[in-house]
Parts: structure tokens; sequence; C-alpha cells
């Protein structure tokens, strides 16, 4: 019997590609967005479903996954759906703040509360959830984008031991950068002649993570990875630039990469 995926934010980028993947190793895939009537090639695959959610509505989130379980058996919900928020924490509109916080983390959370009772009555089901690397360390300029990601990262550890108790697990993928349109099509930048040589140095440092970034088919891997393995493994790092970030942290500690940071951003 073929299993059955759920995903947010599978217009584009890294969520089209799961879609896209999961499809093609035999899955029912609910592949759910903003705008699906905007979407062409989904629609042309074999068990996909469109679905229309935007992750900031909440009667939304409980009209779209009544919907989705009426339809399948869902084994799997991939929280994927994000943007990302760059700009001194001074020039944000509180209108800016929420928005970033509702979608990238309201969102996660309210998407994950609305699927317990059903996976709890099954025994079993996953959750899997689009972090960061940025969840584990902070750069110049991206406080609050940080801030959902950091809050995803210790949300998922304290979920894993609250659903534990009824077989469900709870697991996050954590890739470094990916080379999407994200730039251009996911990040709202915001400029301020007061900070224009700290971001004048963050996009310098982008464009190079830009040259190392990982393709949506490759993280998308880890993702199909995470949700097949059966490995009771909370975190998936994902990328090569996210792993070598990663284990330079672990190796010389908080304080000593603060250090590294403040000299590759001159402040």
């Amino acid at each position: 019997m073929s299993k059955t995926i759920f995903i947010t934010g599978a217009s584009s980028g890294l969520g089209k590609a799961s879609a896209k993947l999961f499809q093609s190793k035999g899955w029912n895939v609910i592949a759910t967005m903003r705008h699906p009537e905007n979407e062409s090639e989904l629609t042309q695959l074999e068990h996909v479903t469109l679905l229309p959610l935007d992750v900031s509505n909440a009667n939304q989130i409980k009209e779209t996954v009544t919907k989705a379980i009426a339809l399948h058996d869902i084994d799997v919900v991939f929280n994927n759906a994000g943007y990302g928020l760059m700009g001194a924490l001074e020039t944000l509109s509180d209108e800016k703040i929420n928005r970033q916080i509702n979608t990238n983390l309201l969102g996660v959370i309210r998407v994950t509360q609305a699927f317990i009772p059903y996976f709890r009555e099954k025994k079993n089901g996953l959750f899997i959830s689009t972090t960061s690397v940025g969840g584990f360390m902070g750069f110049p300029l991206n406080s609050i984008y940080h801030a959902t990601k950091f809050a995803l990262e210790g949300w998922s550890e304290s979920m894993a031991f609250e659903l534990g108790a009824f077989g469900i697990r709870i697991k996050t993928v954590a890739p470094g950068a990916i080379a999407t349109d994200f730039v251009d099509r996911s990040l709202d930048i915001n400029k301020s002649a007061d900070y224009e040589d700290v971001e004048n140095k963050l996009f310098e440092q982008m464009g190079a993570m830009m040259q190392n970034a990982s393709t949506a088919d490759q993280i998308a891997a880890v993702v199909y990875q995470a949700a097949t393995d059966e490995n009771d493994q909370l975190r998936y790092l994902a990328g090569s630039d996210a792993t070598e970030l990663y284990a330079r942290r672990t190796e010389i500690g908080t304080e000593a990469s603060q250090q590294e940071f403040r000299k590759m951003f001159a402040i």
C-alpha cells in the first residue's frame, strides 16, 4: 500500500523538489501552497493532489488538514513553508516581524497541532520540519529569521518527547544554502544606510555561500532519508556547507565561532 506525504510550501524550491521525489518513489503526495491554481508542473504527475494552504491562516489550516485526511491515510507531514526576513531589527515593522513568526514558526506549530489527534489515533506518524543551519548559529541582520529557526529546533526537541509516547516521531532537516531562486523569491530584504557596511559584507558572504550551495534535489534526498530510514534521529544536517559550518562550531565552540564571524563581517 502506497504511503502518503503532506507537504507545505510545495510551489517551488525544496517543497516542489520533495513532492516530485516522493511521487517518483511511489508515494501519494498532497502538495499544498497558497495559490495552487498557478501550479502547472505538479498537476501533470499521477498521485499528486494540490490543496490551497497559507500556513499563516489558522482557519485554512484546519480546513485543508480535514480535506487531506479525508483523501488519504497520511504517514508523513513535511512542514516546509517559510521565507527569510533580512534587515537590522530597528528597520523592521511590527507587521513584518509578525509575518515572519507567523509563517516560519506558528505555521509549523499549527499544522502539527492539527494533525496530532489523527496521528495519535493511528498510533504512528512522522513530522519533518525544514529548519536551517541558521537554527544553530546566527548571522548578522537575520535576527527574526534565526529566532524562528532556533525556536523550531527547540520546539522539535521538546515535541519528540511529548509525541513519542504515542508512536509519533518528529524530525528536522537543516539545510545550508540551496541553489534556488530563494533570494529573489523568498527573501524580504530591508536595507538601511546605517548598516550598509555590514549589509555589503553579508551579501558578499551570501554570494560565496551560493557557489557551494546544494541543489533542491540534494536536500530533498535528505528529507526522503529522514522519512524512510526508521531511525530515532531528531536532526539531519543537509548539505556540505551546513555540515562544515556545524562541525566547525562544534570543534571550536560558540565564543570562538562568533569571533570568526566578527572578522568575516568586519564587526
